[in-house]
């Protein structure tokens, strides 16, 4: 009985000892249960590429201009180039290169010492003159009297007559030499011809002149005349007031405009080049004469789809632009008409509509499909 009481006890340790293992199982395995398992890695977030607003277009609808290059210099409309019409020395100068005047302004002296003694020299000729013509017309008038009284020959008469004609002439050439006298007195006097900018002066006082010195030169800025060259060829497209598009060194990225005034009827037999001359308004006055232009002649005319050359890809036969869409970028053929110079850009006849925005210079490079953000310009991003 005691051995069975023993075995008893043996067996219930042992049970106890099961019923904790597989609780400390289950509990384990309870708590492996619970912990969730890691995560598989995921693909990274997709890289989206900043863009400055400088590297995009927009597509929109605008004039387009195309017709024959040209190339050409800016003169003044109106050109003075004054000159002394009197010899003698300057005596004043009051005016500087770039000095705004306006027509009838004193604007140099000459000394009129010499014309002067010449004018009063003239007068007293014309009175000798005029003293002369009352004396032979009263023997002219004596001598008609006698020869009708019978009292004197014809030939007392004529030779009369004669005298009289003769006086008459000395005292219109009397009066021509004061008349000449008194217009050098008035040359001694420079005045402006017109409204306009002293462009040079050639003389200082001091200086002693002669008949065709030059002595100053007056431009007038408002109107400038663009004369220009074009290919033979072209100018069957080129008609009196056809506009004239052109930029100038010195004012980058824009350009003026004028009209085609005059056409040349030969061609530079060296150049096979036709002259043209348009007229340029120039209120502002910020064109000057001497620049260098160049353009194009407008022979058509019409409104279209723009885009900027840069944005255009032309290394292929089919012609393509980068199109950001939806924040990505996909390419696009399109179909090109009109090329404006002037403005550097393209018509575009199929493949884009107004809004579309294109990609310029090296954001072309970017690849199709590619994420991209339009960073707002430097300046803005400043408190």
């Amino acid at each position: 009985m005691t051995r069975s009481r023993t075995l008893t006890m043996t067996t219930r340790r042992r049970t106890i000892a099961r019923t904790l293992s597989l609780t400390l199982l289950a509990t384990v395995a309870g708590t492996s249960a619970c912990k969730k398992p890691a995560a598989a890695p995921t693909d990274a977030a997709p890289i989206v590429q900043d863009v400055g607003p400088e590297n995009i277009a927009l597509v929109k609808n605008d004039t387009l201009r195309t017709g024959p290059q040209l190339s050409g210099t800016l003169v003044p409309e109106r050109e003075a180039r004054l000159r002394a019409e009197v010899s003698g020395r300057v005596l004043q100068t009051m005016v500087e290169q770039g000095q705004r005047v306006a027509e009838g302004t004193l604007i140099g002296r000459i000394d009129d010492a010499a014309v002067n003694d010449q004018a009063v020299s003239a007068k007293s000729g014309v009175t000798q003159a005029q003293v002369a013509v009352d004396q032979a017309t009263r023997e002219l008038q004596r001598a008609k009297t006698l020869l009708a009284a019978g009292a004197i020959a014809e030939r007392d008469r004529e030779a009369a007559e004669r005298t009289s004609v003769g006086a008459d002439a000395q005292l219109a050439d009397a009066k021509a030499r004061l008349s000449l006298a008194e217009k050098n007195i008035r040359n001694t006097l420079i005045k402006a011809p017109f409204s306009g900018v002293v462009s040079e002066r050639a003389v200082s006082a001091g200086d002693v002149v002669s008949p065709g010195t030059a002595l100053f030169t007056i431009v007038d800025p408002t109107s400038l005349r663009l004369e220009a060259s074009v290919p033979a060829e072209a100018i069957g497209s080129i008609r009196v007031g056809a506009p004239v598009i052109f930029a100038v060194n010195g004012y980058p990225g824009r350009t003026f405009e004028g009209k085609v005034t005059r056409i040349n009827p030969t061609a530079d037999a060296a150049t096979r080049q036709v002259r043209i001359y348009a007229t340029v308004p120039n209120g502002s006055g910020r064109l000057v004469g001497g620049l260098f232009a160049n353009g194009s002649v407008s022979s058509e005319t019409r409104v279209g789809l723009m885009v900027p050359e840069k944005a255009l890809d032309q290394s292929g036969v089919a012609k393509f632009v980068m199109r950001l869409k939806g924040g990505k970028v996909e390419k696009v053929e399109v179909t090109v008409g009109l090329h404006d110079v002037s403005t550097e850009s393209f018509e575009i006849t199929k493949g884009l509509t107004a809004g579309d925005t294109v990609l310029l210079a090296q954001a072309q490079g970017i690849s199709v499909g590619t994420q991209v953000r339009v960073s707002a310009p430097k300046d803005a991003a400043r408190p």
